[in-house]
Parts: structure tokens; sequence; C-alpha cells
């Protein structure tokens, strides 16, 4: 019997059953707390959810809706796949949503373009069966309407009666009603377009009118054919949509406006109801996105007052977006603010602030609120590494509790009272697990242990499983940048090569004490060091440490990540003549930009998906950090990867989806030409019919296998 430890191979990594054990989706707790429900994949195929329910007492797992012998497998519409795309699951089959009835009685599951009510006793009835898709679909408060969004209006009904169109018909082809615009969807996190009342006697509804929108011609290139979009694109320094808001009655009767002020240049960020309806809260973010409104609004008459403002922690910053708040039934606000300088919780009550938490490790999340016992769970970092989850009091009294177990980086929900935690961790031996807890953190069930023994996927290689190594190193500033390695087997006095991954936009921090990909496994088994770095601009640092990018893309991450180059060069195990570096997106442009300031310093470069312009991104996130390019069109020119695009000498393999909606094609092809017309020499491998997202069990293995072709191709290869 041989005990050689396989392989683990690319083709591997993208089959199913996925790598990292079972990997559930919205898990939610019913209204009473009796259940658990979530959406878990299949074993046989990774990518196809099905809604299963979990009897808390009893201890008992149900499949409530089998997505494969309920659902039709209509092929959605157009405007539900882009929105999919929004909310980053383009990519899953089956049920990717679901909300439950405000009585507990049952749950509200769309699928394959059509709704659906699921009940507690296995019983499912199909609300709606049309040829159209049922957008943003949602129980009202208390559960006595089901409304959705179609041909771009918004329709109401009665649970399993008929559903009526309640906003106005005939208009331009512009309106949309009931929808997030665009960039609220990409760029703020916020996919709805209309908020129920908590008593269902009214809506706020969202007027959407893209007129004023510039119009993209995306031509979506696939193997059989090309289809041509004139998508309306809010590009960085045009005009964006117009937002506006109603407040309406259930049939559509007695609308009134909402004031949102004299300005139409700017964002409707969130909108809230007060717990008991008597008034209505909306941020309003400015254009240049350095201020946030609070709007308060009366819900009869539409009229608005500032409750208060929250400005940028200081002159060249932003805002950050977040969904940390809550607005409690005393009239008070619980509140995320970075004006400190760093994430931390806040109270408004009577006119006054207090805050609730303090220090140098930011507070990332609010999990939940308990507001009988006066008590607020969340997430901070800690460490930088990882992320824990404590509970402290409204009030300021008593040091924060830690609830989580600090050897795994954790995250958390609760039910809507606060009274039942659920908590996912990972380490970086250990996949996802997930378990039920009281308050107080103590642990009552697991509801995915993920033992990585016997049968799961990832048991027979682990004897190969590499643990990483963490450090840091220091920023031209003086400032720690903290990394990641995974080394491979190596013989005593063999160099080896190393697979530099990097993302490097504002926002997503890569070095944790997490679980990492199997993916990476699969590459150090091939025999190459796998290596990342967070630069300056990632998140969960500070104010301090994301602002050297604004407006000034392309300078101090690429300089950060040229540090960790010259890091690796200085190790006696690491190939000096093999750092390639590898980015998606984000990534990608940072890989172009890498090889562009330092010819020579790396071996090759794979740049996937990237911007090359910030010019052809969109206004929300590119102003953000770069400002309108009408204003600083400096900025904006030396952040291009096209200009010094002729400076690359190094090996460089561009790879892009040909029907990219997000980074669009026309940034890749921009520098196609320009590279061809000066005679740079460059491979491609381009994806007909893929968007942003080029992955799937055959495709996968097709991108990185081409990676590794072109790696091999240009001797960056371990050593014989």
């Amino acid at each position: 019997m041989s005990t050689e430890t396989p392989r683990l191979s690319l083709e591997r990594v993208f089959a199913s059953p996925g790598l990292d054990g079972p990997a559930p989706r919205q898990v939610r707790l019913s209204p009473d707390g009796r259940y658990l429900t979530l959406l878990r994949n299949r074993a046989d195929d990774r990518d196809r959810y099905d809604l299963w329910g979990y009897d808390i007492e009893t201890r008992e797992w149900r499949m409530l809706v089998d997505s494969l012998s309920v659902g039709s497998g209509r092929e959605l519409s157009e405007d539900e796949k882009m929105q999919r795309e929004r909310a980053r699951v383009a990519g899953l089959k089956g049920i990717i949503t679901y909300q439950w009835a405000s009585d507990g009685a049952g749950v509200l599951v769309p699928l394959d373009g059509d709704l659906y009510l699921a009940r507690l006793d296995g019983t499912v009835t199909r609300l709606t069966d049309t040829e159209g898709t049922e957008l943003n679909p949602k129980l009202s408060s208390k559960g006595g309407y089901v409304s959705f969004v179609r041909d771009r209006r918004l329709w109401v009904g009665p649970v399993g009666g008929e559903a009526q169109p309640i906003t106005p018909a005939g208009e331009a082809e512009t309106i949309r009603w009931g929808e997030a615009e665009f960039v609220a969807q990409e760029e703020m996190a916020r996919l709805q377009g209309y908020w129920w009342s908590p008593d269902d006697s009214r809506i706020v509804v969202q007027r959407t009118d893209e007129a004023s929108v510039g119009i993209v011609t995306r031509a979506a290139i696939g193997a059989k054919g090309t289809k041509v979009f004139d998508q309306r694109y809010p590009a960085a320094g045009t005009d964006n949509a117009v937002v506006e808001l109603y407040v309406m009655d259930p049939d559509g009767a007695n609308s009134v406006k909402v004031d949102l002020g004299l300005d139409l240049d700017i964002y409707v960020a969130r909108v809230d109801w007060a717990p008991d309806g008597s008034a209505i809260y909306v941020q309003r973010q400015d254009r240049a996105q350095t201020r946030i409104d609070m709007l308060r609004v009366d819900p009869a008459t539409g009229a608005s007052t500032i409750w208060f403002t929250e400005t940028a922690a200081r002159p060249d910053y932003w805002v950050n977006l977040s969904d940390n708040y809550r607005f409690l039934k005393d009239g008070s606000l619980l509140w995320w603010s970075e004006r400190d300088g760093y994430g931390h919780f806040y109270r408004h009550l009577g006119g006054q602030w207090q805050q609730l938490t303090s220090g140098t490790s930011p507070t990332t999340a609010l999990v939940g609120v308990d507001e009988e016992a006066g008590i607020f769970t969340y997430q901070a970092t800690e460490g930088v590494l990882t992320q824990q989850v404590y509970r402290a009091r409204f009030d300021g009294t008593a040091a924060p509790e830690l609830l989580t177990d600090p050897a795994f980086t954790n995250s958390a929900s609760m039910d809507g009272k606060g009274r039942l935690l659920y908590v996912t961790r990972s380490g970086p031996n250990q996949p996802p697990q997930s378990y039920l807890a009281t308050p107080d953190g103590k642990q009552v069930a697991w509801i995915e242990e993920n033992r990585v023994e016997g049968e799961h996927p990832y048991a027979p290689f682990l004897r190969s499983h590499v643990t990483p190594e963490y450090g840091t190193i220091a920023a031209e500033d003086g400032t720690p940048l903290h990394w990641m390695m995974l080394r491979p087997k190596m013989e005593p006095g063999k160099r080896y090569p190393v697979f530099f991954q990097h993302y490097g936009g504002p926002g997503p921090q890569t070095v944790t004490k997490g679980w990492g990909r199997a993916l990476a496994q699969a590459i150090v088994d091939n025999g190459y060091i796998w290596f990342q770095l967070d630069n300056r601009g990632s998140a969960n640092r500070g104010v301090d440490f994301e602002q050297p990018l604004y407006r000034a893309m392309g300078g101090a991450e690429v300089r950060d990540q040229k540090a960790g180059a010259l890091f690796l060069k200085s190790l006696d195990f690491v190939d000096p003549a093999k750092i390639a570096t590898y980015g998606w997106s984000y990534g990608g442009y940072m890989t172009l930009k890498m090889l562009e300031a330092d010819p020579g310093l790396y071996a090759a470069g794979i740049a996937g998906a990237p911007v090359t312009r910030w010019e052809l991104y969109d206004t929300h996130y590119t102003e953000r950090y770069m400002g309108d390019p009408r204003e600083v069109p400096e900025a904006y020119a030396k952040a291009s990867a096209i200009s010094d695009a002729t400076k690359i000498a190094d090996p460089l393999l561009l790879i892009h989806g040909m029907a990219d909606d997000n980074v669009v094609f026309e940034n890749s092809s921009e520098l196609i030409s320009v590279l061809q017309e000066s005679n740079t020499p460059f491979e491609m491998m381009l994806y007909p019919g893929y968007t942003h997202r080029v992955s799937g069990e055959q495709i996968g293995p097709h991108v990185w296998n081409s990676i590794f072709r072109f790696l091999q191709a240009h001797g960056v290869t371990p050593p014989e």
C-alpha cells in the first residue's frame, strides 16, 4: 500500500466537493429563535445551493427547499444576471437568497426568476409563475404583503394573492422604480431600492432616472457571437443617475416626495425606518464623499431636517460607508465612525455623542444588539491579523468582553433580539467551522464542525499542508507591513521561485491568520513559494494606513510591494531571478504598475482583468479615492497604466473575460493596442463569454494551467 501523499492538482482545487468542506451561506435565525436556516452547497456541485433548516431544540437538520426539484431551470433575465454580478454571486446556482416571514411561519425563496413560500412543515407554495423575473422580492415587515420589481415598476400584493404595480406606468425607458442604481449596487453595498415601514402601512420607494448617465457600448464577446449592450455607465467625472425617494401606501396612494435637498448630484447611501415608524432616516453622501448628512424625514409629508453630519477624519480622506449602526427604541443611535482615526462605536443620544469603544484596534462590524440588556456585540481587529468578537454596554461602563477564541479569526451574526450568537471561525490549519453560542460566547452546538479527517475532501492532502509563516517589513515611512509566506518542501542549498500574489487596492485585507485557499497549497505543492503582503491602503489598520492612496493610486502601494520583493531577494532560499507577480482586478492593475515602475525587478507578471485607466471605472469607487478627473486630471494621468505601458520589459501575461461588465474589456483592449503598436512583446489569454469572474470546474484549471505554462516558458520554475 502506497503511503505517498497525493499531489494537490489545479484540477482538484476547482472540482466538487470543495476542499474547504461545507460552505454555508446566508445563515439566519427565525424570528422566534427556534430555527436556524442556511443555504448549503451540494457535495456533487459545489456551486448549487439548497435551503436547509436546523431545529435548535431537537438539533435536527432538514432540507426545506430542494433547488433542483422545485426550480424551473428557466433562464434568468439580463437584469437579474447583472444584479448577481453586483452581489458577487453570479457563479452560484439554485437558491442564492431568502427571507423569513416576521411571524416565523415561512420563508420567501426566489428561485429561477419566480417566488416560493416554504413552510417548516415541508410544504412549498409557488407565489409567481411568469416568464419575466421578479427582482428584489421581499415580504413586508409584518408579513402581510409580498413585493418585487418587474418591468422597472414596483409590484405589491397580499401573500398568496395577485400583485399589482403601484408605481406610475408609461414613463421613459430611463426610469426605474424600486431598484438600487448601478453604483449603489456595485460600490455602496446597497442592493435595496425600497423599504417597508415597521407596520406595513408605508413604503419608501427609490425612483432612478438614468437619462443623464452616459451610454457605454459594451461588447460581450462570446464563443458563438457577440452581444452589444448600450449600458448606462457612470464613468468617473461624468453624470450620475438622479435618485429620488417617494413614500407611499402599499397600493401606491398618498405618495409624497422626500426632500433630499436642492443638490441633485448626491448619493443616497442608506435608508432606514425608525423602530416605531415615526421617521425615515436617509444617509445623504456628497459627490466628493467627504461628508454624510443624516436626514430625518417625516413619512407623511416627506419634509426633512439634518439630524447630524459625519465628516471625513482628515482633509485628505473620505468617509467610508458602513452598515454598522442601529436605530434604538429609545430614540438613540448606535453608530460606527472613524472620526478618531480608527473605526469605533459611538452612541448619539439627546444631541450628544458618547464613545463606546476606543484604541488602535479598529472595530469592523456590528454583530447584534440586545436592547433590554443594554448590550451590543461587535467584531474588532486583534493584532492586525485576526478578527475577534466582543460585547460591550451601551452606557460605556465596564470593559469590552472577549467572546471568541483568539487562536482563530472569527466573524459572527445574531438574531434580531441579540439572544443567540452564530460564530464562524477558521485558522491557518482549520477550514471554516461554525457553531451556535449563548450571548456570552459559550458554545451550544456545532453547525459545521468541519474537522479535516475521515471523508473530509481535504483529508487526503493534509500531510502536505503547509502552515503559513508571518512577519513584517517596514514601508518607506516606517509603517509595518504584514506578510505571509508558504514554503514548499525544500532541499538544502537550493533556491526556489516565488509566486507573489497581491491585491493592493483600498479595502481587502489579504494577510490574515484565517484559512487560506487550497489554490495556494496547490501552487506550493508544485514547488513554488507563495507570498502575500498587505500594502498601505488596505483595511483594518485605521485612517492613516489607508490614506496614502488618496489621489495617488499606483504610488505607495506599488512601492510597498517593491519592498516585499526586495525582502524576498534577501532570503537565501529564494531565487532572486524567479519572483513572479500576480493579481486580479485592482491586483491586475498593480501588476502593470509594478512592471512599469521597476523593470527587471520581477521575473514575470500576470495581470488579470486589470483597470488600465481610471477614467474607465465608475464614479463612486474611483472618485472616492482619486477625486473628480475634471478637477484633478494630473492625478489620473499619473495613476494610468497606459501612459507607461511601453516601459514593460519583463514577460507579461494579460488575462480578461471578454464579457466583463465591471472592469470592461476596453481596459485591456486599449493596453493591447498600445503594446502592439509599440512592438512591446506580451502574451494574453482571453475568455469569451466570461465576465469579471473567470472561474469554474473546467475554466478555473485552464486559467491556472495557462499561468504556469507561461511561467515555465520564461524559466520561472522550481529547481531540479
